[in-house]
């Protein structure tokens, strides 16, 4: 059985950012289940035993290799989508998370092909649909951090 495709999938999406406006996005390897090619600023399923905070956390290292501090917690929604013919559900709970730029890098090579900072005015495409589908949906939140003038 499938998260998302047999059953609700529940995740944890997080908006890695510097403090200053910039953001974290890597684009999605040939290797990755799904969105190859799309440019995503980082999730993962949430582990049977762990908090949703510990959840995010533990992913923010594993793919990009440091240390993350929440900022914010985004509503809970659904994503629903259609992805190479199939119907998914995805149960998200977003968060923001500041990083210290100097300590980022790619840590899972198979699954990034690259990574990238950038301003949210200036976002790469094509984006993952769930991103795009959070980022639209919920822009009064994101808005909270683009540069301070």
């Amino acid at each position: 059985m499938k998260p998302g495709v047999d059953y609700i999938g529940i995740t944890t999406p997080f908006y890695c950012n510097d403090g200053d406006g910039l953001f974290l996005l890597h684009k999605r390897s040939k290797n990755c289940r799904d969105e190859h090619g799309r440019w995503d600023p980082g999730s993962g399923q949430l582990d049977f035993g762990c908090t949703p905070e510990e959840n995010v956390l533990r992913e923010v290292a594993e793919e990009y290799g440091c240390k993350g501090e929440i900022q914010e917690q985004l509503p809970v929604h659904s994503i629903f989508r259609e992805w190479d013919g199939k119907k998914t559900h995805w149960l998200a709970i977003p968060f923001f998370v500041k990083v210290n730029p100097k300590e980022v890098k790619n840590n899972e090579p198979e699954k990034i092909d690259e990574i990238g900072w950038f301003p949210l005015n200036k976002l790469p495409e094509p984006l993952h649909t769930g991103f795009n589908f959070t980022f639209k949906n919920y822009q009064k939140y994101f808005e909270k951090y683009k540069p301070k003038k």
